[in-house]
């Protein structure tokens, strides 16, 4: 049978999702502890692959297993044997055709940044610092530019490997909220430090450092020297996956420190 698991963690506390030689991955976690419950080995795949740092509010992944256990038993079960840093938060049975990753429609990134010239102490390591304040209304004007189907080159990492810089934004924010400013993100897919990529250009913009218009002329030029400094990774949170309602996956409750109004 085909398992569903939707998951939180703190990206603070492993080396990124994807598993690695020393098992510092989230992935590896989880397929350890799952493994565990199940009395053989599971393999599991996610929806997105976060970077070292990058936290998850709604991570979604699925598994094969010829164990039967209860929903509740996979998330008690699991996070019995799962580091401190990970949680599984709800499992259900789904259809063989169901995919984690190639079934969702879109994905949604939120980063929490405070601007404040003291680096943030007690949400240090949750939310990204700039040491000046930011304009806001700057900053969305540069990024009502990201909308749309656009070749996102001058936003992708040197080591990417998708085969195409194509992406389709959906949904480009930027808001204050409870004394942070908050990106949010909304795209069928991503490219590796995409967002990261943004949000430092966007920074420059409500900086004063560059003129709004300057997030377009960045996409023209597919030139990824050309834009700011890839972010820190402190502040991003996968926030949301979104699939076919017939799949009749559960929904995810909003974080706290990820609601918004």
């Amino acid at each position: 049978m085909r398992i569903a698991l939707g998951l939180e963690y703190d990206g603070a506390a492993f080396c990124g999702w994807q598993t690695q030689p020393g098992g510092c991955g989230v992935q590896d976690h989880i397929e350890k502890a799952l493994s565990i419950l199940a009395n053989a080995p599971i393999a599991v795949t996610a929806a997105g692959r976060t970077d070292t740092g990058v936290h998850a509010s709604a991570q979604v992944v699925h598994f094969d297993s010829e164990a039967h256990r209860e929903p509740s038993s996979w998330v008690r079960g699991t996070n019995s044997n799962l580091h401190e840093g990970a949680r599984v938060l709800w499992a259900t049975e789904v259809a063989a055709d169901f995919h984690a990753r190639y079934a969702a429609r879109s994905r949604t990134y939120r980063y929490l940044l405070a601007d404040a010239p003291v680096a943030p102490a007690i949400l240090r390591g949750r939310v990204g610092w700039y040491h000046q304040p930011l304009d806001e209304k700057s900053m969305q004007a540069g990024a009502d530019a990201l909308l749309g189907e656009h070749d996102f080159t001058s936003f992708r990492d040197a080591q990417c490997q998708a085969k195409s810089p194509v992406r389709r934004v959906l949904e480009a924010r930027v808001e204050r909220f409870r004394g942070l400013v908050v990106f949010t993100f909304r795209a069928n897919a991503f490219l590796h430090h995409m967002v990261r990529n943004v949000v430092g250009s966007l920074v420059y913009v409500g900086a004063g450092k560059q003129p709004s218009a300057w997030m377009g002329e960045l996409m023209a030029a597919r030139d990824r020297r050309l834009a700011a400094p890839t972010f820190a990774p402190d502040g991003l949170y996968l926030a949301g996956v979104e699939y076919d309602p017939a799949f009749g996956l559960p929904g995810f409750s909003t974080h706290p420190l990820l609601e918004l109004p």
